[in-house]
């Protein structure tokens, strides 16, 4: 029997994906929110594709704010694209 592979939905383009192809945000329990690229963080995580327009798409529809029920600020926003344009390329 083949193995399951986890799925997992982009709130950018909501399109089912691989978990491994995309990229966690968490939001830690001290309220942090920051780019999980390892998947391992504590914490609400939520789903986006390694493509920064996905990012834009999931802000401009206030995605990220309903997944973790708390508003994000601009500078956040700015940081999670920030920390999306310095990823390599093989770590996605």
């Amino acid at each position: 029997m083949p193995k399951k592979i986890p799925m997992r939905q982009c709130l950018g383009c909501r399109e089912m994906k691989p978990k491994k192809e995309l990229i966690r945000v968490v939001r830690s329990p001290e309220g942090e929110v920051s780019l999980d690229f390892k998947g391992k963080l504590p914490g609400r995580g939520a789903y986006v594709c390694p493509n920064p327009a996905c990012l834009s798409k999931a802000r401009k529809a206030k995605a990220l704010e309903r997944a973790f029920s708390a508003p994000l600020p601009d500078p956040v926003w700015e940081a999670l694209e920030q920390q999306m344009k310095e990823v390599p390329q093989d770590a996605q």
